[in-house]
């Protein structure tokens, strides 16, 4: 009886383990199916979760550029090291005398930058380390060389830096060589101009002469006083075509002083200086004999380009050579001066007796003179002849505004 007993006991039991079990998985799917509920609310179904991807392994890489035997590399063109996955130390990048290139790490140390562009004609060594972030080290290594041209174009400009100049002053960049439209366009893409205050101008080119191409900036109207003025000339690495590559960048910088202009009627055999809106002169002068057209006196906008206690002023034609002269202020290139002239004195005031220039007692002429500063204007009216381009470098107010700004290479 106990075995039989015994027997039924366990199959009692066995049910209820496997009932309890039965329960756990019910429960469990219970479970299970509220949740993929939840999720399938959510707007997403639940999925199984999926096997952690290990992370791709990034391989250390250097990078160098320009890369070791690189040719004719542009002065300008982007200098760095790179490394992948790994640090940089000890950069160096020196020319064939050993002097090093400057240069700047990034913030991870995963660059180098150079900060200085390159030398033309010129080798170029890299070194220093890349180390990897298991320890391993690679050197930096290897040469290249920099475009070599034939030629280099120069340039200079007619405002030294720190200067105080005149309200009519153009800004004159020279080169020494002639550039063609397509260099002059070039050259015209980089120049800049900034001003304290806003000014209204444009670049012209005037013709090429003897001594290369030009490009003259003025203002629409005389400069404003004290007006700061910044100009720059990008030149270097710069491809002119067959004039050759740019030396050297050109910047200045100067100021507008006071306003001082010289109004000079023909007629009225006088000249008034006005400063800051206020006359301060009114002087007996005598101008070019407008009988004979070569000794007219031009009309229009000149500038004070240059001044001299004594010149010696030469005409064949007209039987002076090497005629010293006193006090003379050049108001431009064919030959016209503000000058101190004794001899034409009783003319003064009365008649126009000169060669072209405006003539002044010495005693009057010595006090201009010392007032007169580069770019001040000198306005001559009532002469039968216009300035022009036949009268030298600096005709840049005959020219009407928007023949000026028709000058430009990038007006094409």
């Amino acid at each position: 009886m106990k075995s039989v007993q015994w027997r039924a006991v366990r199959r009692v039991l066995a049910g209820a383990v496997a009932l309890g079990l039965s329960a756990g998985l019910v429960a469990a799917c219970a479970s299970a199916n509220a949740e993929a509920g939840q999720a399938g609310q959510a707007g997403q179904a639940a999925t199984a979760p999926q096997a952690e991807r290990a992370p791709a392994t990034i391989l250390p890489r250097l990078d160098l550029q320009p890369a070791a035997g690189t040719t004719d590399v542009h002065p300008l063109g982007a200098v760095r090291a790179s490394a992948t996955a790994g640090t940089l130390q000890d950069v160096a990048l020196t020319d064939s005398d050993g002097e090093a290139l400057p240069g700047t790490y990034s913030a991870d140390r995963a660059q180098w930058t150079a900060t200085a562009p390159l030398a033309y004609r010129e080798t170029y060594t890299w070194s220093g380390a890349m180390v990897a972030p298991g320890g391993a080290v690679t050197p930096l290594a290897g040469s290249f060389t920099t475009v070599a041209p034939s030629r280099l174009v120069r340039a200079s400009t007619n405002i030294g830096d720190g200067a105080t100049v005149g309200i009519a002053a153009p800004i004159v960049v020279r080169f020494d060589r002639d550039l063609s439209d397509e260099a002059k366009a070039e050259v015209e893409r980089g120049l800049r101009v900034t001003t304290s205050t806003p000014v209204e101008g444009a670049w012209a080119w005037l013709p090429d002469d003897a001594r290369g191409s030009r490009v003259h900036w003025r203002p629409k109207e005389y400069w404003p006083v004290g007006t700061q003025v910044s100009m720059v000339a990008p030149l270097y690495g710069k491809d002119l075509g067959s004039a050759g590559y740019g030396s050297a960048d050109l910047t200045t910088h100067f100021t507008i002083g006071r306003s001082q202009i010289v109004r000079a009627d023909e007629d009225s055999h006088r000249i008034v200086v006005v400063r800051d809106g206020q006359q301060v002169m009114d002087l007996p002068a005598s101008y070019g004999l407008e009988s004979d057209p070569r000794r007219v006196t031009r009309s229009g906008i000149h500038i004070v380009m240059a001044k001299s206690e004594k010149v010696l002023m030469s005409n064949p034609d007209y039987g002076y050579v090497n005629m010293p002269e006193y006090w003379a202020v050049r108001i431009s290139n064919n030959g016209e001066f503000i000058h101190a002239n004794p001899a034409s004195q009783s003319a003064q005031g009365r008649r126009n007796v000169s060669h072209g220039c405006i003539n002044l007692s010495l005693a009057n002429a010595r006090a201009y003179f010392e007032t007169a500063m580069y770019g001040d204007p000198v306005e001559v009216t009532g002469s039968s002849v216009p300035l022009s381009a036949r009268d030298g470098d600096i005709y840049d107010w005959a020219v009407p505004w928007d023949e000026w700004k028709a000058m430009s290479k990038l007006s094409i």
